[in-house]
């Protein structure tokens, strides 16, 4: 059963529609294709959470389609930053409060600069993490971007 995480928490107070689902977290399946299945929602609709730091910027997340790959050098470019390299995932909690599989850009411990790939503007509703392995929030793209505060790019590459 879900339960409302502060991601959820958050839109409620800035007013904005959402619907969170839960699905059973396999932590040995992670793949685009098995979440794909679970939320009935193509890879291309659901975005990932990633925390990176930059070399003048700091820490920062960069949200993308969940079956793609991060652009390192096109962040940079975005963040306005000369290089960006992803966070070891071992400071991935202390710096976020949230574990892989749950990281969300929405009421973090702190409140960093939020980069998304520009597809995200492509569909009606995205979902993205609420904050918990298992638990995922349905958004309008536009409320999710009005609620990080989001600069939207190129970020996103194809995975090999």
């Amino acid at each position: 059963m879900a339960h409302k995480t502060n991601a959820a928490r958050l839109l409620e107070k800035l007013g904005i529609p959402y619907q969170l689902r839960t699905y059973p977290p396999e932590p040995d399946d992670l793949s685009p294709e098995r979440l794909s299945r679970e939320l009935s929602l193509p890879p291309e609709q659901i975005f990932k959470t990633l925390v990176a730091r930059g070399e003048r910027a700091g820490v920062l997340f960069a949200v993308i389609p969940l079956a793609q790959r991060l652009d390192l050098k096109a962040l940079a470019r975005l963040a306005g930053d000369k290089g960006v390299e992803v966070v070891p995932l071992k400071e991935v909690q202390p710096l976020t409060g949230y574990v892989r599989g749950g990281v969300t850009a929405l009421a973090g411990k702190k409140d960093y600069p939020v980069f998304a790939d520009e597809t995200i503007e492509l569909f009606d509703v995205v979902s993205v993490s609420a904050g918990a392995k298992g638990e995922q929030l349905f958004v309008a793209p536009a409320d999710y971007l009005r609620a990080t505060g989001a600069k939207v790019g190129p970020i996103a590459t194809d995975a090999p």
